[in-house]
């Protein structure tokens, strides 16, 4: 399930600006052209390194809300 975000410096809750290092392990298969297809791909680790309000530019009054948060305010 995604990560939700809430900025609580302007109430933003659908844009934000996210960096992530992603660890995969992907299958890669080339037609005889030279074309790339990427398959079954697994993330096999994620860190999420930084998140910014794309609104206001705050990045420290960004919080994550859990499912429950979610689920309360119908969106």
């Amino acid at each position: 399930m995604p990560r939700r975000y809430r900025c609580t410096a302007c109430g933003n809750l659908t844009r934000f600006d996210v960096t992530v290092t992603r660890r995969t392990r992907a299958f890669h298969h080339f037609s005889l052209g030279g074309e790339l297809s990427v398959e079954d791909e697994e993330v096999l680790s994620e860190v999420v390194e930084d998140v910014s309000c794309r609104w206001c530019g705050s990045g420290s009054a960004v919080e994550e809300r859990h499912e429950s948060e979610v689920g309360e305010s119908g969106s």
